[in-house]
């Protein structure tokens, strides 16, 4: 039996242009996101407004993801990418140029305009993800198809350490213009490495006709696939009540006390670990006990925040994020892999869609509701809450569902 080969998708030239895009595109999203968290909280000194920042962006992604996804199945895929990383390369300049003399003006405002960039940002990257979502595997044959969302996990979570580390160092050492400014340039070469990829011609149309009956499909297939269903549900509820990154700030200024250059460190450590995991898998990868692995990774996760909630040595709670970071890696291949694998080529975009719900609004939308829980309860008792709702989440899945709980492999 032959070995596969590890680097297989990296061999095909388009999609290393692809991945270049989007790694140089993460790194930039994830600096604006440090330097963003900590702008804020030094004007407003709020966990709630720390959670505003998610809010502001989950909220447009939400309201346009089922259209984007739609879209994304009816319009050359290249082109709405190259639109919506435009927009993000104009949201990227507006925060540098708030910066500088002739924008400060704006801060007579407080935080609301940094607020109107993320709420702009947002519905871009609603469009931007279905359609990078659905663009990939028209890059790849089918045969890649794990071996290249392995290698965009890699490559992503690596984008994801340098990010917050580069942000976060650039800030405390340069100051909030060199950071934002580094933030446009990278946007800019995303941009460009993306024009240099030829467009691909959409897959055959869907028999629905109109743009309602279209979204319908996309839903009545997610939710009647209970193996994509049951794997996205999971993820919901797990980001939802498991994360603690909208809080970082926080547990950087006032519990470990390490200040702008910590927090970079804790936000990339997450993506440390995932790093680690997802390289082990693109040479190991998962070929049984998907549906157990799935479950249990989950449940790691949620664990390690508990943990790191009650930890108050820096390098301990910086190896829990790291661990967290492996658990989530895992999940996040073997949902992709489901996803990839089981939808149909012309309904990828509005599958992808509805996961972008679940999902990636999950994000912003668990920073919010750690705000509040913040705001509420306290910062280390929401995130021990939060850490404790992930693992009864898993155990509910895994009681009802028992295909997921079953599943072995997707051969």
């Amino acid at each position: 039996m032959s070995v596969p080969d590890p680097y297989a998708a990296l061999r095909i030239a388009e999609y290393r242009r692809f991945i270049s895009a989007r790694v140089c595109i993460t790194v930039a999203i994830q600096i604006q996101a440090v330097v963003v968290g900590w702008q804020v909280y030094e004007l407003t000194k709020d966990p709630l407004s720390l959670g505003l920042i998610g809010l502001a962006e989950a909220l447009p992604s939400i309201t346009v993801s089922l259209y984007a996804g739609h879209i994304a199945d009816i319009v050359q895929r290249k082109k709405i990418i190259v639109l919506t990383v435009g927009a993000l390369l104009v949201c990227s300049a507006a925060l540098l140029l708030f910066t500088t003399d002739p924008g400060a003006f704006v801060f007579q405002w407080g935080v609301v305009p940094i607020y109107t960039v993320i709420f702009i940002s947002g519905i871009a990257r609603g469009f931007l993800s279905p359609a990078v979502f659905s663009f990939m595997p028209q890059l790849v044959p089918r045969e890649l198809y794990q071996n290249a969302i392995t290698w965009n996990s890699t490559l992503w979570e690596a984008a994801s350490i340098t990010g917050p580390a580069v942000g976060g160092l650039i800030y405390g050492f340069f100051g909030i213009t060199a950071a934002y400014a580094l933030d446009v340039i990278l946007v800019l070469i995303g941009l460009i490495l993306i024009f240099y990829i030829e467009k691909k011609p959409l897959p055959p149309a869907t028999e629905e006709q109109g743009v309602k009956e279209k979204i319908q499909a996309g839903l009545k297939f997610v939710f009647s696939n209970k193996l994509i269903l049951g794997a996205i549900s999971l993820d919901l509820f797990a980001v939802l009540f498991g994360g603690a990154v909208a809080l970082l700030p926080i547990f950087a200024d006032e519990i470990l006390h390490v200040g702008a250059a910590g927090l970079g460190f804790l936000r990339c450590a997450p993506s440390i670990g995932a790093v680690v995991m997802a390289f082990y898998i693109t040479h190991n990868p998962i070929k049984k006990n998907m549906g157990r692995t799935l479950l249990w990774a989950v449940a790691g996760f949620g664990a390690c925040m508990i943990c790191f909630a009650v930890s108050r040595n820096f390098w301990l709670s910086l190896s829990l994020l790291i661990i967290s970071g492996m658990f989530d890696c895992i999940s996040v291949i073997i949902r992709s892999t489901l996803m990839q694998t089981l939808t149909p080529e012309n309904m990828k975009g509005r599958v992808s869609a509805v996961n972008y719900i679940f999902i990636g609004s999950s994000n912003e939308i668990g920073m919010f509701e750690s705000g509040v829980m913040a705001r509420v309860m306290g910062v280390v008792p929401s995130v021990i809450f939060g850490g404790c709702m992930t693992i009864g989440v898993v155990s509910v899945t895994a009681w009802l569902g028992k295909s997921l709980r079953r599943l072995q492999n997707l051969s």
